[in-house]
């Protein structure tokens, strides 16, 4: 009996847990689909500003803020901060989309428009579908989950290809040279699959990835 009680209680939860998964989407898409053209940037929420990544994500987030795309950022500290003070130097838009997590992710002051999010999921669509560009900078799994993420969508063509741009060929190269050396051989992907993105070091390159892809589009 009470293993019946506890699964009429879970399948309520379920059925109001639907309605908050809506909401978020809901809420996402009216304040994203005003931003514009904009691009997503990922990165560690651990490095500091005294690093040189710090940097280099700030700048490329100037960069592409003067060019008129907005910001859009995980909202919290480290490279997603770099990258929101980066915006709103250029007096761009410099977007946040927050995760509540038990070790509460505290939003960066440089954010002008913020979205908290429950779910990890409505989090990603919102990343993705609003994006013109990923940039990737050194990060640890949520980095990761985000770019491979994208890497596959764009493989198995359920959204249109845009330029998924690393930064950083030292903290990259031996992720890509396993994946040539290993994933590739071993078949398990192809190797046009590894032009689904770029590597590059600078700031200006990575401005440069992504205005080539338009161009060249």
């Amino acid at each position: 009996m009470a293993d019946k009680e506890a699964k009429g209680v879970f399948a309520s939860e379920d059925t109001w847990r639907v309605f908050r998964i809506m909401s978020e989407f809901v809420d996402g898409f009216e304040v994203l689909s005003q931003v514009g053209k904009a691009v997503s940037i990922f990165g560690s929420s651990r490095l500091k500003p005294d690093n040189k990544y710090y940097k280099i994500g700030e700048k490329i987030a100037y960069l592409l803020a003067k060019e008129g795309y907005a910001i859009i950022t995980g909202g919290g500290p480290g490279l997603m901060e770099a990258a929101n003070k980066g915006a709103k130097r250029a007096k761009g838009k410099s977007i946040g989309l927050n995760i509540q997590i038990p070790q509460e992710q505290k939003v960066n002051p440089y954010v002008d428009t913020l979205l908290d999010f429950h779910y990890f999921f409505v989090r990603k669509v919102m990343f993705v579908k609003y994006a013109k560009a990923f940039v990737i900078l050194p990060g640890g799994y949520g980095t990761l989950d985000e770019l491979f993420e994208s890497l596959n969508l764009i493989q198995t063509r359920r959204i249109e290809k845009f330029p998924v741009v690393l930064v950083g060929r030292e903290y990259w190269q031996d992720l890509v040279g396993w994946l040539e050396s290993t994933v590739i051989k071993k078949g398990c992907v192809s190797r046009p699959d590894l032009k689904i993105f770029s590597v590059v070091d600078t700031p200006e390159e990575a401005l440069g990835a992504i205005k080539m892809f338009y161009g060249r589009k």
